[in-house]
């Protein structure tokens, strides 16, 4: 697309590829990527929202989650800011691969984190690393609304170099009333001076940066040991934790103290999936998920994280029973609408997917 062209007023679906028109280092191994739909039309997503892109890697296609960077009132285009860790596979393609001119399937948008669906006075963002993805995106939608936000922001990284969107988020924070900047740092870097807090957070620090914590919606993102760490700190505050919210794309930690579903599954006890699209079928024992039934029978089901959050498994079922115990990929709406997430649904009997 000719970047001086007037944009059309389509807005974009993932029936349309994704084209890369540039990226942007941020810090040590994390880049951001900025995308175009190659027809103009434009983006529509709620702030903090995430999209699955399909990575082209060797070996087969891989599905990963990305928070959305970007915000939805500067709709030309949609950033995806990642960071590649040491056992990264998809992100660390990203930044060896992906370049300028590249298309990329994409599936998406979705997620309900999002502060548009929590209003209040108020906002306490906190995050870790690259979970300042979804508060970044939040955070500039309020401020290009031109009206003065009241946001606590708290980022903790290991080193002041490592804080993703310092410079642009300081940049806002310098020009209107209300956004109110935290860095929280393990140790500095050689030769910087460091003024800002150092160590882990805790309910000093919450105390300090946020005094009326209180009265705030509290969003939160990052590694899920930090996010339990900031839990444990808002409840012994006192918080009212139906007013914390949380995004997170790791496996949530095991929970002891879970009320047993009423359903019980036998590993003796055979399943069959037919998968109608594909014209295959499987016979399994109930305690295969639906993806791993369609990995067996050689049948495509994308998918992303595997547990449940992101929703790139999502699958109508037309027949037959399921257990499905999910972590919030999927809505009370699609699945009264019959749909299913694969990777976290179990076959009971017979049971026909559109796939």
């Amino acid at each position: 697309m000719n970047a001086y062209n007037q944009p059309t007023l389509a807005f974009w679906s993932d029936s349309e590829p994704l084209e890369c028109v540039s990226r942007l280092p941020e810090a040590p191994n994390v880049v951001t990527f900025t995308f175009q739909a190659p027809s103009g039309a434009l983006f529509n997503h709620k702030p903090g929202q995430f999209v699955t892109l399909e990575l082209p890697v060797p070996g087969g296609p891989l599905h990963r989650t990305y928070t959305i960077s970007s915000s939805p009132s500067r709709p030309t285009s949609l950033t995806i800011t990642v960071k590649a860790q040491n056992a990264s596979l998809g992100t660390r393609w990203m930044l060896d691969t992906l370049r300028p001119g590249m298309r990329l399937k994409a599936t998406g948008p979705a997620g309900g984190f999002s502060y548009v669906d929590h209003p209040s006075r108020k906002y306490l963002f906190i995050s870790a690393g690259s979970g300042i993805t979804p508060m970044m995106s939040m955070t500039t939608h309020m401020y290009d609304a031109g009206r003065d936000p009241d946001i606590v922001f708290v980022n903790c990284a290991r080193r002041p170099s490592e804080i993703v969107f310092r410079e642009r988020l300081e940049h806002m924070a310098a020009r209107i009333i209300g956004i109110e900047l935290a860095w929280v740092v393990e140790g500095t870097d050689p030769y910087q001076p460091w003024t800002g807090f150092r160590g882990t957070l805790n309910q000093l620090i919450l105390g300090l940066v946020a005094p009326d914590y209180l009265e705030r919606e509290v969003f939160c993102c990052g590694p899920e040991p930090f996010m339990q760490a900031v839990r444990d700190a808002l409840y012994g505050l006192g918080y009212d934790m139906d007013r914390y919210h949380q995004e997170s794309f790791h496996a949530p930690l095991p929970d002891t103290g879970a009320i047993p579903e009423d359903v019980t599954l036998h590993e003796e006890e055979t399943a069959e999936v037919e998968f109608a699209a594909s014209g295959k079928s499987v016979k399994v024992s109930q305690t295969e998920t639906l993806l791993a039934a369609a990995r067996s029978a050689g049948a495509l089901i994308p998918s992303g994280c595997t547990f449940g959050v992101c929703g790139t498994c999502k699958v109508r079922k037309t027949a037959g029973e399921v257990h499905m115990v999910h972590n919030g990929g999927i809505t009370e709406e699609d699945i009264a609408d019959g749909y299913v997430l694969a990777c976290c649904t179990n076959p009971i009997g017979k049971v026909t997917l559109d796939a």
